[in-house]
């Protein structure tokens, strides 16, 4: 035991007897930790994402020889009940339909400053606190849920109203309350008047927005109206549904009720999970995520030991003369081989917990998660598991790249070096 304490002491006094090269040390650690966090971030919600649940699934059922989807809306009742038409049949526990709406507050169609740009889910407003992802696992008792709760209710009351995501509406220059006009880039010759009567939780939802599908649908009729002909995409204006079941089995009935339905055959209808059906869409982004994965963390890693690795062997290399004093005073080499190693250690775990665990914190309850945009998820919270993953990276890579010094140091004959004393 009193060993032990010994070498723990040697550890800590020799880690800062050059705090210059400790401290490089700690902060190329730091760095290096920081990026193989943030790419751990990104894959790891991309990897929850995507993994399938055998329990509480979402669908989402989407026209199926086209992309973009667009089905009409008519299709709406009929998918909401799953296609069931008998009460032996499979009906899902809830729904919700989208359609996408993308307009400008310059009307101006030339216009490209996006700061102006609005991409909206059109949707049953009562559907974003039990359909909307992460939003239907809010605690009632939490001030996001009530606050959100809140601004649902207004949409509810007034047909005009909007919720956007809090970056969004900074971009705009707006705040709740404020009223502005949205001119559509794909509902051509459609413009909407809205009022601002709330915001999403800051995190995933802070590029989105959401407003009344009847209001999308007024002024479709008004169009129509006012033109003497249908709108181009009144009978496209659906872009998927999302629909809830509660077990595997029940998804393949419901999806087989839906595949037989001769009312969604034209245009036909496909159904998915919702893990596969994002899955499909990050299919464009394989080449990026697998660079990611098996090429910049492993790169990273392989720098993190080689900068450690330089720096303990310097340190190896002037303290020739003290290892072999301390094999003259009876340490043997092991205890020597673990002094080395604890150094680096030390170093390791000190600097990959901090960078880790300051990232999680400062990403979280500062930028309110990671922006980095891929399709539909503008952020990332990083994980919990990051903080672990952070320190044993920094552990793992410090005991890889001290291994070759520690041996070198434990190693040294004591006959040679007090040979070179003159």
């Amino acid at each position: 035991m009193g060993l032990t304490l010994r070498l723990a002491w040697l550890v800590l006094d020799n880690t800062f007897r050059n705090p210059l090269r400790t401290l490089l040390t700690a902060l190329g650690t730091v760095a290096l930790v920081l990026v193989v966090t943030l790419v751990y971030t990104v894959l790891d919600n991309l990897d929850r994402i995507t993994t399938e649940k055998s329990a509480n699934l979402k669908l989402i059922a989407t026209e199926k020889w086209q992309i973009p989807s667009q089905l009409p809306y008519r299709y709406v009742a009929g998918l909401a009940q799953g296609a069931a038409k008998s009460e032996t049949d499979t009906r899902p526990t809830d729904y919700m339909s989208w359609a996408f709406f993308l307009g400008s507050l310059e009307a101006d169609q030339s216009s490209r400053d996006f700061n102006s740009f609005i991409f909206a889910f059109v949707m049953e407003p009562e559907k974003v606190l039990t359909m909307m992802d992460e939003l239907d696992e809010l605690s009632p008792d939490s001030s996001d849920y009530k606050n959100l709760a809140a601004a649902v209710e207004k949409l509810k009351q007034n047909k005009q109203g909007i919720i956007l995501g809090q970056s969004r509406m900074k971009k705009l220059n707006k705040k709740v309350g404020d009223r502005f006009k949205l001119y559509s880039r794909n509902y051509k010759d459609i413009s909407l008047e809205f009022e601002i009567v709330g915001t999403f939780p800051q995190g995933r939802y802070d590029e989105s927005t959401t407003f009344r599908r009847d209001y999308l649908n007024s002024a479709l009729d008004q169009y129509q109206r006012d033109k003497g002909k249908a709108h181009p995409l009144a009978d496209k204006s659906l872009n998927l549904v999302w629909l809830r079941v509660p077990t595997r089995d029940a998804f393949n009935e419901v999806a087989n009720q839906i595949a037989e339905a001769p009312e969604f055959s034209a245009p036909a209808v496909k159904v998915e999970t919702a893990s596969s059906g994002i899955g499909n869409f990050l299919e464009g982004y394989r080449d990026l995520l697998w660079g990611a994965r098996f090429l910049l963390a492993p790169a990273c890693m392989a720098t993190l030991a080689l900068v450690i690795a330089n720096s303990i062997s310097i340190s190896v290399r002037e303290r020739q003369q003290e290892f072999a004093v301390m094999k003259v005073l009876g340490f043997q080499p092991y205890q020597i081989l673990l002094l080395v190693l604890g150094e680096a250690l030390f170093v390791g775990v000190v600097a990959g917990f901090f960078s880790a665990t300051a990232t999680y914190a400062f990403i979280n309850f500062g930028l309110g998660g990671l922006p980095f945009k891929i399709g539909f998820l503008p952020t990332f919270d990083v994980p919990v598991s990051a903080i672990l993953v952070g320190t044993f990276m920094g552990a793992g890579t410090a005991l890889l790249g001290s291994l070759i010094p520690a041996w070198s140091a434990c190693s040294v004959k004591v006959s040679e070096i007090f040979s070179r004393v003159t």
